[in-house]
């Protein structure tokens, strides 16, 4: 369902265990740099209906993400701050090809793994943390990620045949499962 090629590693886990508030103020990150990635394919895709209005409704839905985070922080006590970010998403970024069609393609494809990956991690925190509170929250935001990732794919499909996205996907799949086997030094929620 989720189009990825490789699971987690404990490397991850441990990191979670080592630094879950590094973890929780980048996913707070995370969720603003998706909106802001919604926001870009509106502008680079404006006379693409379907993809506004699903932008819309995402744009939308990582904010409020965006906001439960920052509340869950502040619930924590801790500040939400820059980073560091990982060099996750610029790695897969690059990866994007230069012309059209092809590379809104490869944007919508490079968001749907962001999301896919983002899925599993937080099936990962809601089964791993003991925190209750943590482990409710990462169960509640599950389902929409995984939406979203399917959503994205879906949308590809409007400039460029299904077969054509689904072997572009599965190639961009293989590299994201490198770059995130390869991993971070920083506990990241893409680390």
């Amino acid at each position: 369902m989720l189009h990825l090629q490789s699971s987690s590693s404990d490397r991850w886990l441990q990191q979670v265990d080592a630094g879950l508030d590094e973890i929780l103020i980048d996913h707070a990150h995370c969720e603003k740099k998706a909106a802001g990635c919604a926001m870009n394919l509106i502008f680079a895709y404006v006379e693409q209906e379907e993809l506004c209005r699903e932008m819309v409704l995402i744009v939308n839905e990582e904010l409020d993400h965006f906001q439960q985070v920052l509340d869950l922080l502040a619930r924590r006590g801790t500040r939400f701050r820059r980073q560091t970010p990982s060099t996750y998403g610029r790695r897969l970024n690059d990866l994007v090809r230069k012309f059209e069609p092809d590379k809104a393609v490869d944007r919508l494809l490079v968001a749907s793994l962001i999301e896919a990956r983002s899925c599993e991690r937080f099936d990962l925190l809601r089964r791993h943390v003991a925190d209750q509170e943590l482990a409710d929250f990462y169960g509640s935001l599950f389902e929409s990620e995984a939406r979203h990732h399917t959503t994205y794919v879906r949308l590809a499909r409007l400039f460029a045949p299904e077969e054509k996205v689904m072997q572009r996907l599965d190639e961009l799949a293989v590299l994201e499962a490198a770059i995130i086997d390869e991993g971070d030094a920083f506990p990241r929620m893409h680390s």
